[in-house]
């Protein structure tokens, strides 16, 4: 999972024009940098003129997705990452990432011009999100409740390994009224004309 770009696009106007942006280049040599950043920059420009107010998307292009947030404002955040990245938490960065433009940046110093404007904490968030699973609550609430299943299913399939059937189980149980028992048998029979070879 890789973050390559966050930015800010001006796309009330064709041309767009990239307000702020930050890229991840490391992955390339030093003589194909430039080539690749300008690739980024170039795409998500067009991404951006073809994302409506409102509206979220993300396109998929050979190795990457580019997740895409139009404002009402005129600005369209884009974010580029590898197809592995959770579209859930690109977004989530966006969200955050365009409003806090906005509030550092209101459309009065960009709306009549083109300017290029500072916004450091763009590498921050570019350095942060690379893990997902540490920046984004959800993310790591999955993997807890993904762990869990994981040593339940073990707990199962332990007990099952040391001999116990479950047929003995159901007969034993005294949690069970004689209904459900007599439902177990009779579903029991009911699959075993059904076995498959």
């Amino acid at each position: 999972m890789k973050l390559h770009y966050i930015g800010i696009i001006k796309n009330e106007s064709k041309p767009a024009h990239e307000l702020v942006a930050e890229k991840e280049l490391s992955a390339y040599s030093r003589f194909t940098r430039n080539n690749y950043g300008e690739f980024m920059t170039l795409f998500s420009k067009t991404v951006a003129e073809r994302t409506k107010p409102g509206q979220r998307q993300d396109v998929e292009e050979q190795d990457y997705t580019f997740h895409a947030y139009g404002r009402t404002e005129g600005v369209c955040g884009i974010i580029i990452s590898d197809h592995s990245y959770p579209a859930l938490v690109a977004h989530q960065l966006l969200s955050k990432v365009v409003d806090e433009f906005l509030t550092a940046h209101p459309r009065t110093e960009w709306a009549n011009s083109t300017p290029t404007l500072e916004f450091p904490e763009l590498k921050d968030y570019l350095t942060k999100y690379q893990d997902p699973q540490q920046a984004d609550s959800i993310m790591k609430i999955q993997k807890e409740l993904d762990e869990t299943k994981i040593v339940l299913h073990k707990t199962i399939e332990s007990v099952l390994q040391r001999g116990e059937k479950i047929d003995d189980l159901v007969a034993k149980s005294d949690g069970l009224s004689a209904q459900s028992k007599m439902f177990y048998t009779q579903a029991k029979k009911q699959n075993s004309c059904c076995v498959l070879m």
